[in-house]
C-alpha cells in the first residue's frame, strides 16, 4: 500500500491534446521602426528598401505587409548595405570587416496556426566572407574594408580597402578574384612624380562604375586622387589629380562627367576625355556656403532629368562658425535652391526614379521623389514646395501608454472605428500629397483580418494617437490633442509648419535658403501633458484620459466641430489631511474661456485631483456613467451627469460622488510626484538604521529558545505538508510604512453580490501598493437592483450615486494588487459595458455565488463573495521564486473545434516568462519563455489583448508583437517576384535565433513566387505616373526619435512637387495596457 502513498498525478493525454490546440507561443511581427540605423540600400526592381542597425538587424520594407527580418549571428554594426537587383539577394558589410550575402529562400512547409502553409520562406544568410589581414592589429590593418560597390552584372563585388588596395568577390560565391586584385602601389606607379611627392593616397572612399561603359570603375582616393580603371585591359585610362580630401564620387548619366565631393565644403565637376591621360583641373569647383570654412560634404548624386536642367543633392557643406550643428540636404536645379534642415544626422539617401531596362539608363522623370534615412526617423518628400506622404508600415512611440480595442469575429462592425474612418485626419503636411508610398515591392498575400482592432497610444506631448492594428502594419487613423484644454507654453501640434507663416524661417531663408524639415521639437515643453492612463468604451463612443499631473478628461465624438467651454471639477483626495505639503509640480491651468474643437473627440468634463500627482490607475463604466481614477494619495468616483452639482472644500469647486485617501503617514515620496527630483536622504538613512535595528533584535530573540506545545505542533504540521506538498520559498512579509504604500494600482467595477447573496448591484473594487483592497457597493440613478429597488418611492438621495464600503481585505504579505477582477457563477468573467445589454456578449450567470480573483505581485487568490472567503490560490512567488508584473484574462479559441473555447489567466513575471491559469481553479497550464529578465522595459511594456495576442517593447522604438493562441496569428505573409529560381538553402543557424524559438524564422512567413526574367521588375511599382523619389535616413545620436522622408520632384517645373515625411519618437512606455 505504501507505494501508491507518494505516487504523483500523471497527465491527462486528451487534456494535453486539448492544450496544443488552445496554445502556442509564437513571435510574429515587429511593430515601429528600427532602433539606431546605420545603414540604407534600395532595390529599384523590386521597390523593396533594407535598413540596418547597429544591433546587426537587417529588415526589409516594400508595401504594407510585405516585410522580412534578419539578424547577424554577432551583434555588430551594419555599416553597408546593397541589393542585387532583382535577384532577392543582399550583400551586406559588418564593423568586424565581415561581409554577408543574405537570401530570400523558400524552406520546407510548415504548420502555423493549425494551417498547413507550402511555400515558406525568410530572409536567410547563405554566406560570408572576411578578407585576410594581419591579425591582432586591426587599427592598421591594410585590408580592412571601407566602401563596396556592386556592378551592374551582378556578378562581380568590389572592395575598397582602409590600405588603398581594391579586391574583387566573384557572386554568389563570395570567391575573391586574385588576378584582379589592385594595391595601391600598381596605382602609384603611374602618378607623375609632383603628384608623387612619396606621400600615400590614402584608403579608397568611393568607387563608382561607369553608366555607358562596363568594365570600368571610378577610385577616388582620400587624398584626393581620381583614377578610371579599366578591369579588362588592367590599366588606367584617366587621372584626375585633386588635391583636397575626397568624400564621394558620382558619375553624370552620358558618363562624360564626374563630381567629386570634398571635406572642404566643395564640389568638382570633372570631364572624362580620351585623349587626357592625366587631368590636373576639374572643370568647375564651387563651395556654395563658402567663403568660410565649411563641413565635409559626405556624399552627393547628380540626376539628370527628362525636361530641363540636373538636380544636384549633397548632404552637409555648412559654414562650420555659423551653421555646423546643423544637419543639412542641399537640393539645386539651376537657380532653384533649397537647404533641408533635418533634426538628426543624415545617414544616408537615394532617389527612387525610372529605370529604363533597355538602355539601362537612369532618367529623372517629370516627378521624382527623395528618401531620406536620418538617424532618428526617416522621410519620403518632394522639396522645396514639399507635401507629406505618411509611409503606411511605420508608427512611432513617443512616451507612450497603449491601448487596444477589438472585436470579436463575427460580430457589427465597430460603430467607433467606423466614426473614425470618416473623421476628417489630421494632415501631416500643408499640402496634401497625391503621390502615394514609393517604396511600394511585393505583394501582401494575407487573408483580410477576422478582427477589427484600434491600437490607442498616449504621448507625453498631450496627444492619443489611433491605429488600425488589425493586420501587420499599423496603419493611423485619428490623433487626439489634449493641450488646447490648459493653458501652457507648448505647442500641442507636432507636425512641421508652413515655410510661409514661420517668421522665423522667413529671415533663415535669404542664405542659405533653410527649410525646416521634421518635428524640431519632440518632446513637450510641459511634461505635465504627457498623457499615463486610457479607458475607452467602444460602444458609447467615450474616452477617458488621464494625465501626469492629476488631470482626467471625459470626451466624446462628434462629426462637427464645436466651439464650447470644458466643465472643470476639482477634487481634493487629502480630505483636510494635516501635516502633509505637496513638493511636486503644480497643476495645469484650465482654459475657463470657449475653445475650438475639431471634430473627432471633444472634451466634455476635466477633473483635476489635488495634489497634481499622476494617475495610477483609471476605470470607465460608460453604462453607468462613472468613471473612476487613483493616484498615489487616494481614488474618487465621479458622475458624468452628476458633476454640475459642486459644493465648496477649501474654495475649490468640486464635483465627485465620493473619494477615499490612501496614503500613508510616513509617505514622504508621495509629497513629491513622478517629476520632482528631491530625494529624501533622511528615509533613506532611517529606514536603512530600522532594518539594522530589526535585524539586532530578531537575532537575539533567535538565541532564546522556548519551545511551546503550539509551536511543536506548528512544526509537526509544516513537516507532514512537505511530505505531499513541493518545497516554498518563505516570504518576508513587507513593512506597512513603505514608500508609496498608498498608491493606487487597479481600479474595476462590476454589478455582483457584495452585500448579501441574493441582491446583486454596481460595485466598485480599488487595489492598492500595500495590499489593500477595497469593495464599495454602488447606488447608481436607473440601474434597478440591489436593495435601492426595495426601497420604493422617490427621494432627494436618489438622484445621486452613492457608495458604501461593503468589504476591506488586507493580503497577508502586502503584496502590491496588480489586478482584480469578478468570475460570475460560471466562473467566466463578467462582460464589458453595453455587450450583455445589447446582446453581443452571452449575459453573465446572476443565479449562482459569484468570486473575485485578485493578482498580487506574490500570489493569485480566489475569493467567493459576497462572505469574501478563501476558495483557492496559487502561491506563485514561492512555488517559482518570481513576481507578478502583468495580468490579463484571455479567451482561447481552438484551432481544431470551431464552437471550443476557455477563458485563461496570463500572467507575465519578472523574469519575463508566461504562465497560464486555468479560472477559476488556477492549475497551470502552459509556461513559455517569452522575453529576458535583464530586459526590464521590455517586461514592464507588456500588453495583452483578449484573443491571445501580446505586444512588449524590444527597443525605444519597437514592439514585438506575439501570439500564445493557437488559432489567432497576426504576421506577414507576402510574395515577391524574382528573377532566379527560389532553390531550398539551409540558413546559418545562430545561437540568438536558436533561442528564440519559433521567432528563429526571423518573421518570415512569406510566399514567393519566381518569375522568368522579362518580369523580374514589373512588382511593386509605384504607379503609372512615372516617379523619382530621393530617400533621406537621419538618427539621433541620444535623443529618442527617429525620423524618414521621401521628397518628391517635379522636374518639368524645375521644382519639388511634393514631400513625405515621417518622424518617430523612440521612447520607452511609461504605462501600457490592453
Amino acid at each position: 500500500m505504501m507505494k501508491f502513498r507518494f505516487r504523483r498525478q500523471g497527465t491527462d493525454p486528451q487534456r494535453e491534446k486539448i492544450k496544443q490546440e488552445l496554445f502556442a507561443f509564437n513571435k510574429t511581427v515587429e511593430h515601429g521602426f528600427p532602433h539606431q540605423p546605420s545603414a540604407l540600400a534600395f532595390d529599384p526592381r523590386l521597390q523593396l528598401m533594407a535598413i540596418g542597425t547597429k544591433s546587426g538587424a537587417i529588415k526589409i520594407y516594400g508595401a504594407p505587409g510585405v516585410e522580412f527580418t534578419g539578424l547577424h549571428k554577432d551583434t555588430t554594426a551594419v555599416t553597408q548595405m546593397h541589393f542585387l537587383p532583382g535577384q532577392g539577394r543582399l550583400l551586406s558589410l559588418l564593423d568586424d570587416n565581415t561581409i554577408h550575402l543574405w537570401e530570400l529562400v523558400a524552406g520546407p512547409p510548415r504548420e502555423l496556426g493549425g494551417v498547413k502553409k507550402e511555400g515558406v520562406v525568410s530572409l536567410n544568410e547563405v554566406g560570408s566572407y572576411s578578407l585576410p589581414g594581419r591579425p591582432g592589429i586591426e587599427s592598421c590593418s591594410a585590408t580592412r574594408v571601407t566602401v563596396l560597390l556592386l556592378l551592374k552584372s551582378c556578378d562581380l563585388l568590389c572592395i575598397g580597402t582602409e590600405g588603398g588596395g581594391v579586391y574583387f568577390l566573384e557572386l554568389p560565391r563570395l570567391l575573391l578574384k586574385d588576378n584582379l586584385t589592385l594595391p595601391q602601389d600598381q596605382i602609384t606607379q603611374s602618378l607623375p612624380d609632383d603628384y608623387r611627392c612619396g606621400k600615400s593616397l590614402g584608403p579608397v572612399e568611393s568607387l563608382q562604375e561607369h553608366p555607358q561603359q562596363s568594365g570600368k570603375i571610378l577610385i577616388g582616393y582620400s587624398r584626393g586622387l581620381v583614377v578610371l580603371w579599366d578591369l579588362n585591359a588592367r590599366h588606367a585610362d584617366q587621372l584626375f589629380l585633386g588635391k583636397q580630401q575626397l568624400e564621394s564620387l558620382v558619375w553624370e548619366r552620358s558618363g562624360s562627367l564626374f563630381v567629386s565631393s570634398h571635406n572642404d565644403g566643395g564640389y568638382s565637376v570633372w570631364s572624362v576625355t580620351s585623349g587626357n591621360a592625366c587631368n590636373p583641373q576639374p572643370v568647375s569647383s564651387t563651395i556654395p556656403y563658402g567663403p568660410f570654412p565649411c563641413k565635409a560634404i559626405n556624399k552627393i548624386l547628380w540626376r539628370t532629368t527628362q525636361a530641363g536642367s540636373p538636380v544636384l543633392l549633397y548632404s552637409g557643406g555648412m559654414p562650420r562658425a555659423s551653421y555646423g550643428d546643423r544637419h543639412c540636404l542641399t537640393i539645386q536645379q539651376d537657380k532653384d535652391h533649397v537647404t533641408l534642415d533635418f533634426t538628426s544626422r543624415v545617414i544616408d539617401f537615394f532617389t527612387v526614379h525610372s529605370v529604363e531596362q533597355e538602355k539601362g539608363e537612369d532618367l529623372l522623370s517629370p516627378g521624382f521623389s527623395l528618401v531620406c534615412r536620418l538617424e532618428n526617423p526617416s522621410f519620403s518628400a518632394s522639396p522645396p514646395q514639399s507635401s507629406m506622404t505618411p509611409p503606411p508600415w511605420w508608427c512611432y512611440w513617443k512616451r507612450s501608454w497603449l491601448l487596444l480595442i477589438s472585436r470579436r469575429p463575427g460580430g457589427p462592425p465597430c460603430p467607433l472605428r467606423t466614426s473614425l474612418l470618416f473623421t476628417p485626419r489630421p494632415s501631416p503636411a500643408p499640402v496634401t500629397s497625391p503621390q502615394s508610398w514609393p517604396i511600394c515591392g511585393g505583394k501582401n498575400l494575407a487573408p483580410p483580418p477576422k478582427q477589427q482592432e484600434l491600437l490607442l497610444t498616449g504621448h507625453e506631448d498631450g496627444t492619443v494617437r489611433f491605429w488600425d492594428a488589425s493586420g501587420v502594419a499599423l496603419t493611423p487613423l485619428y490623433k487626439l490633442s489634449t493641450a488646447n484644454v490648459f493653458h501652457t507654453d507648448c505647442d500641442p501640434c507636432d507636425d512641421p509648419q508652413d515655410p510661409g507663416n514661420d517668421p522665423d524661417m522667413q529671415q533663415e531663408e535669404e542664405w542659405p535658403p533653410f527649410r525646416k524639415v521634421g518635428c524640431f521639437d519632440p518632446y513637450s515643453d510641459d511634461p505635465r501633458l504627457g498623457i499615463q492612463k486610457i479607458s475607452l468604451c467602444k460602444y458609447s463612443n467615450k474616452l477617458l484620459v488621464a494625465g501626469t499631473a492629476g488631470q482626467v478628461i471625459v470626451l466624446g465624438l462628434n462629426d462637427e466641430r464645436s466651439d464650447h467651454s470644458v466643465d472643470v471639477s476639482v477634487v481634493d483626495l487629502l480630505q483636510d489631511r494635516e501635516g502633509f505639503t505637496w513638493k511636486g509640480h503644480d497643476r495645469l491651468e484650465p482654459r475657463l474661456k470657449p475653445a475650438p474643437f475639431p471634430p473627432g473627440f471633444q472634451p466634455q468634463v476635466l477633473v483635476q485631483c489635488l495634489p497634481p500627482a499622476s494617475v495610477t490607475a483609471v476605470a470607465l463604466h460608460a453604462e453607468w456613467n462613472l468613471i473612476a481614477f487613483g493616484t498615489s494619495h487616494g481614488f474618487a468616483l465621479f458622475h458624468e451627469y452628476q458633476h454640475f452639482f459642486y459644493y465648496v472644500i477649501h474654495q475649490h469647486p468640486v464635483a465627485f460622488c465620493f473619494l477615499r485617501c490612501t496614503l500613508h503617514p510616513n509617505d514622504s515620496l508621495a509629497m513629491e510626484g513622478p517629476l520632482s527630483r528631491v530625494k529624501s536622504l533622511k528615509k533613506s538613512l532611517r529606514q536603512s538604521f530600522r532594518r539594522i535595528r530589526k535585524s539586532r533584535v530578531s537575532g537575539k530573540k533567535r538565541t532564546i529558545t522556548t519551545p511551546t506545545s503550539k509551536v511543536q505542533e506548528a512544526n509537526a504540521a509544516l513537516a507532514e505538508q512537505e511530505e505531499v506538498a513541493p518545497v516554498q520559498r518563505r516570504i518576508e512579509p513587507r513593512s506597512a510604512d513603505d514608500s508609496l504604500s498608498g498608491v493606487v494600482r487597479c481600479l474595476c467595477f462590476a454589478d455582483t453580490f457584495l452585500r448579501d447573496g441574493t441582491h446583486h448591484g454596481p460595485t466598485l473594487w480599488a487595489g492598492t501598493n500595500s495590499g489593500s483592497v477595497y469593495a464599495y457597493a454602488l447606488e447608481v440613478p436607473g440601474v434597478g437592483s440591489g436593495r435601492a429597488c426595495e426601497r420604493g418611492g422617490a427621494s432627494e438621495s436618489s438622484t445621486c450615486v452613492e457608495a458604501v464600503l461593503g468589504k476591506e481585505i488586507q493580503l497577508m504579505h502586502r503584496a502590491p494588487v496588480v489586478s482584480i477582477s469578478v468570475l460570475d457563477g460560471r466562473g467566466k468573467p463578467l462582460p464589458d459595458p453595453y455587450e450583455a445589454s445589447q446582446d453581443l456578449a452571452i449575459a453573465p450567470d446572476m443565479t449562482n455565488a459569484h468570486s473575485v480573483l485578485i493578482a498580487s505581485e506574490e500570489q493569485l487568490k480566489v475569493f467567493s463573495l459576497p462572505k469574501v472567503s478563501a476558495k483557492t490560490k496559487f502561491k506563485l512567488t514561492a512555488h517559482e521564486g518570481c513576481r507578478v508584473r502583468k495580468v490579463a484574462l484571455v479567451v482561447f479559441s481552438s484551432a481544431v473545434q470551431e464552437d471550443y473555447s476557455e477563458h485563461t489567466l496570463v500572467c507575465l513575471t519578472n523574469l519575463g516568462d508566461m504562465h497560464l491559469f486555468n479560472i477559476p481553479g488556477l492549475r497551470p497550464q502552459v509556461r513559455y519563455d517569452c522575453i529576458r529578465k535583464e530586459d526590464i522595459s521590455g517586461i514592464a511594456s507588456c500588453v495583452f489583448t483578449k484573443n491571445g495576442q501580446g505586444f512588449y517593447l524590444i527597443s525605444p522604438s519597437e514592439y514585438e508583437r506575439f501570439s500564445l493562441s493557437a488559432k489567432v496569428l497576426t504576421e506577414p505573409l507576402c510574395s515577391v517576384q524574382l528573377d532566379r529560381p527560389l532553390e531550398f538553402t539551409l540558413p546559418l543557424k545562430t545561437p540568438d535565433q536558436a533561442s528564440r524559438g519559433s521567432h528563429s524564422a526571423l518573421h518570415g512567413n512569406h510566399s514567393v513566387c519566381p518569375t522568368p526574367p522579362a518580369l523580374a521588375g514589373s512588382a511593386g511599382c509605384c504607379g503609372d505616373r512615372p516617379g523619382f523619389h530621393l530617400t533621406v535616413m537621419s538618427n539621433f545620436p541620444r535623443r529618442r526619435w527617429k525620423e524618414f522622408f521621401i521628397f518628391t520632384f517635379d522636374a518639368s517645373e524645375q521644382a519639388v512637387s511634393h514631400m513625405t515625411h515621417f518622424f518617430l519618437y523612440n521612447t520607452q512606455s511609461t504605462h501600457v495596457t490592453f
